[in-house]
């Protein structure tokens, strides 16, 4: 009795200094108080936008990695349980039609204001395929346009699907894009892309109006980085998924003389930070006064 009556403060004494020690950590500065932003894939522009937020407006919270749809799964469990939760987000995306969300204002401008998406080529390309460079010239649609394809998408359709179902749904739009002469030769166009829901809806549009032509289609998912020196070094035809000026802008800067931008192809594109419309702030500002409720 004696024995175990000694050990017992001894054991007690190393289980307070392991919780000094490490309990109050939870990765970053903040320790466990901090609260959590759910991102979606690293190296996206809104990941990189969404650290400088953290740093300028002085948040104690951590920006998580994750992926698109990781991101909206966290999104679904979060609303079901009526939990709050911020997360990385951008316009258009399926998620507005699907739920009541909002914006947390940005008084200093971290994320910019409007954007557009616009369609880049390789150079060289209006000489090697006028007809191609013609049709991407001619792309342009709307948000609510791109909204139907994504929640087609959502709902249990392939992106080849969703694609095909918007093209014989908007054929007369899409008559507009596609050039009188067309080439009597065809080839292979490569697409990059990035995995966002929106870039999966137009490249896919993209993509099938350009097999409706004849052309055989190489649509390539890839993260941001990749996309902008594969299509700064020819190595793919065009891009439609360029977020300027500000979320791929670095990117753009980098390969802008090599490529040849051929403008908006949907425009009233927005980033920023998410919660569902319960939540009870309304600016990025309140997070900090708030960050034990997004644990």
């Amino acid at each position: 009795m004696r024995k175990s009556f000694k050990l017992l403060p001894l054991a007690a004494a190393l289980v307070l200094l392991t919780a000094v020690l490490f309990g109050c950590g939870g990765g970053g500065g903040g320790g466990g108080t901090q609260g959590k932003i759910v991102g979606i894939e690293p190296g996206a522009g809104i990941m990189s936008a969404t650290e400088k937020a953290v740093e300028e407006y002085g948040l104690d919270y951590q920006l998580q990695d994750s992926s698109s749809a990781a991101m909206a799964a966290s999104l679904q469990k979060a609303i079901n349980n009526k939990e709050w939760i911020v997360v990385t987000g951008w316009t258009p995306h399926w998620k507005f039609a699907k739920w009541d969300l909002k914006y947390l204002d940005d008084p200093k401008k971290v994320y910019g204001g409007e954007e557009h998406v616009a369609t880049i080529v390789r150079t060289g390309l209006k000489d090697d395929m006028p007809e191609v460079y013609a049709m991407l010239d001619n792309f342009y649609w709307t948000p609510a346009d791109m909204e139907a394809v994504m929640l087609d998408i959502q709902d249990g359709m392939t992106p080849d699907e969703a694609a095909d179902q918007w093209i014989r749904d908007n054929q007369e739009e899409v008559n507009k894009w596609i050039p009188e002469q067309q080439a009597a030769e065809k080839g292979t166009v490569t697409l990059g892309y990035v995995e966002w829901d929106s870039e999966v809806a137009s490249t896919h549009v993209v993509k099938n109006v350009l097999e409706d032509m004849g052309y055989e289609v190489n649509a390539v998912s890839v993260d941001a980085g990749i996309m902008w020196t594969s299509i700064g070094t020819g190595e793919y035809d065009a891009i439609v998924s360029a977020w300027l000026p500000g979320t791929h802008g670095d990117y753009y800067n980098k390969v802008k003389d090599k490529v040849v931008n051929l403008g908006p192809n949907l425009e009233g594109a927005r980033i920023g930070l998410v919660v569902p419309a319960y939540v009870t702030i309304d600016s990025i500002e309140e997070l900090n006064d708030v960050k034990d409720k997004f644990q």
